[in-house]
Formats: C-alpha cells, structure tokens, sequence
C-alpha cells in the first residue's frame, strides 16, 4: 500500500504554492485559468482526493455529514427508513454514516459516540436504553439530534414515532369483532419502548373488548423469527391454544407464520403483524398488518434533523406519523366455533 497523495504533494508536482491548490481544490476564485490547469492535471496524476472534512474544519464550517444509528439494517424496518434518510440527505449534499445497533445499550453509546468522534454534524438514533443523556454535552456543544421511533430519555430532542399503543389496541379490536376470545401476543423486548406501548395497546384492546387477557398468551422478550416461531407452537400446542394471535413486530410475525405452516393453520388462525415486511401480501393466506409509512418517518426525521442543524436553539418537536391497517386475508379469518 502506499500513502495517499496529500495537498503539498499536489503543490509540488504542479509548481504551485499550497495556497494556490487550497484555493482549486476548494473552488475558490482569483486563481488563474493557467494555474488551475497545472493543479488540476497534477491531481489527476496523484489520484488525490480532497478532505472535505477536515477543510471544513479547518474553517469553522460543518462536516456535510450525519449519523443514522437503527435497529438493524438487515431488518426491512431499518433498511426502508435509511433509504428515507438517504433520500433527503442526497439532494443537500450531505454524506449519510449508518449502523445497526441491535438493540444493545453498551452498543449505543459506543456508536453514537464513534459517529460524534468523526464530528458528524447530527445524529439520527432509534433508542435502545432508557437514558441518553450521555449525548447532553455534544447537543449542548452543537450536536443536532433526533430520535426516530422510540423517544430519548434525559435529553430533550426532536422526536418522529408512531401510535404504537393505539394501532395495536386497533388491530386486537379488529380480531375481537370477527368472534376472537383466545388473542395471543407476541412481543419484543421489554427494555425497548415500542415493544412496551404496542403491549399496552394490545391489554387496552383486551378491556376494550370485554375480554381477560391471559397471561400464558402474552409473550414477551422474543428477540427473532426462530424464537417467535418456538414460542407459537408451545401456544398452539397447549390445552387452550389462541384462535388469533398479534405479533408486535415484523421478524416475530414471519415466525408465527413459520409456525401456523408447520401446524397446517395458517387459515385457521387469525394473525395480523405490526409493520409490513416483503411479500406479505402474496404468502397463502396474506398477511393483515399494522403498516408504518416509513418513507414519512424518515422523511420527517431527516428534515426536522437539517432544521435543528441551522436552528440549534429552536423548541424541541414532537412528530406523530398515522399508521394505516392494512386488511388482508389472515386478520378475516373467525375462529373455528363461528365458521
């Protein structure tokens, strides 16, 4: 390997003082037409690259970049937000730095504070824990940040979520009005705020309803597919099994499906999953879900973020996106006794 050609390399190849290439490379004018050629040709030769960065450190000037910290970019979910991300960075000529947190606290903090190292300019981040304030002296020091589909703890931020517990009290209505009595949850881990509000929405559908949740039909803590599948057969496979069951994220509704299949009751037991996933709508029975407008949430996300970025000191916004039940075949499904 050899080292990366640097600013003085260029102002000797060319003949030129490192002024004068500062002043190319930054685009900056009084430099004559003769001269830019000179530093221009040697920069090809060299295959030197400008540090935007560290220029614009140098000068006081922002970075022209930001921080994305998520779940996990495999996860549909992450993946899809990112790109809404990426989509309102692009046009502004910012460089977008991502990576998946896996829902690990020790991982936050190590990651947003590798992305503040490199002086990203702001900080989009998905709250694992139940405290940020590690990050209250780099807001207090410039840093813009937002917390997208969890709220932060210990430091005020702007912050873009959904109604996790009203659209899942929806969903658990939906299935109680065909007939269902026997409504299984599915849920993440109980650390993470969604899964914590999606779990009350459901016992809010519950009393809603009439109906005595059961504690052996509530389970919490899942953390992927395979595991949400083990835990749908033991409830299939018990002395009361549920007609119907609501998975609180879209990996855990890929495991029920994984599990109805193998018992031979996907159209015997109602399902509908929060957040939609690929294909969903051409499995055998389709899939009914509580659907997220992603591109919204990151949308809103990335401009509330480029706004704090210019207004630092602005009040704090609270931005609730509406989610849509997307009705499809395996939340019509009545439990057996009706049909």
């Amino acid at each position: 390997m050899r080292m990366r050609a640097t600013m003085k390399d260029v102002a000797a190849l060319s003949g030129v003082s490192l002024k004068t290439v500062s002043r190319v490379v930054n685009g900056e004018p009084g430099v004559s037409e003769e001269l830019i050629q000179r530093v221009q040709s040697a920069v090809a030769q060299l295959d030197y690259r400008h540090n935007l960065a560290a220029s614009n450190l140098r000068r006081g000037h922002r970075t022209g970049s930001i921080g994305v910290l998520l779940h996990d970019l495999r996860n549909p979910f992450s993946a899809t937000l990112l790109r809404a991300i990426e989509d309102r960075a692009r046009p502004a000529g910012v460089a977008v730095l991502s990576s998946s947190l896996d829902d690990l606290q020790e991982r936050e903090a190590l990651m947003a504070g590798a992305m503040v190292s490199r002086r990203v300019d702001g900080l989009v981040l998905m709250p694992t824990g139940d405290d940020q304030s590690y990050l209250f002296s780099d807001i207090r020091a410039g840093l813009a940040v937002v917390a997208v589909d969890r709220p932060a703890r210990g430091v005020d931020v702007d912050t873009v979520v959904v109604d996790n517990a009203g659209a899942a009290q929806q969903a658990v209505a939906e299935l109680a009005a065909l007939g269902h009595r026997r409504i299984a949850c599915l849920s993440d881990s109980e650390q993470i705020w969604t899964a914590r509000e999606r779990r009350r929405g459901y016992l809010k559908g519950m009393a809603a309803a009439g109906l005595e949740p059961d504690e052996r039909m509530v389970v919490a803590n899942l953390r992927s597919s395979l595991e949400a599948t083990q835990a749908t057969l033991e409830l299939l496979d018990s002395a009361e099994p549920p007609t119907a069951i609501f998975a609180a994220r879209n990996d855990l509704t890929v495991g029920v499906v994984r599990a109805l299949r193998q018992r031979g009751l996907q159209r015997a037991v109602a399902l509908i999953g929060f957040d939609d996933f690929p294909m969903a709508d051409l499995l055998e029975p389709a899939v009914t879900v509580i659907a997220q407008d992603l591109e919204a949430l990151g949308a809103r996300a990335a401009d509330l973020l480029f706004a704090r970025m210019q207004q630092g000191s602005a009040p704090s916004q609270h931005v609730e996106v509406a989610t849509t039940l997307v009705l499809r075949e395996s939340g019509a499904i009545p439990p057996a006794a009706s049909r």
